[in-house]
């Protein structure tokens, strides 16, 4: 048999080899999106609320979300498009630290509700991340 009639054999062969190479990296857990998502962020003057909101969510948010709301291994940046105002409004930052949040959009877990986080502190939270998305034009 010459190469010409193997040829699409092996084109056939090749393409079952390139496909389980990547369901093996799937589930032995080669993908990238494990490391987490970060985005940098400009940081601009913030106003006195949002200075408030910070100091929670230095307190309370960091391990997951990051400095700044950068995100982590552990959890999404929020300075990122996805939490735009149109797309999560304010009142899903109080339902978040109330109720906590099911996986959607990212490849981490659930966020567990933050009973340490006063409802009567989400507003500066919210205050400092949208200060923080303006900053970066997310708007």
């Amino acid at each position: 048999m010459n190469i010409k009639e193997r040829l699409p054999g092996l084109i056939v062969m090749g393409i079952l080899a390139l496909g389980l190479g990547v369901i093996a990296s799937k589930f032995m857990g080669g993908s990238s999106s494990d490391s987490g998502v970060t985005v940098a962020v400009k940081l601009p003057e913030l106003s006195a609320a949002a200075l408030q909101g910070k100091a929670t969510f230095d307190a309370n948010c960091i391990p997951c979300h990051g400095p700044n709301a950068s995100g982590t291994d552990k959890g999404p940046p929020l300075v990122h498009n996805i939490y735009r105002p149109g797309h999560h409004a304010d009142g899903a930052f109080f339902l978040a630290v109330r109720q906590g949040v099911r996986k959607h959009h990212w490849p981490y877990g659930n966020m567990p509700p933050q009973p340490q986080v006063g409802q009567s502190d989400v507003p500066g939270i919210i205050q400092y991340v949208r200060e923080l998305q303006r900053a970066n034009a997310i708007n």
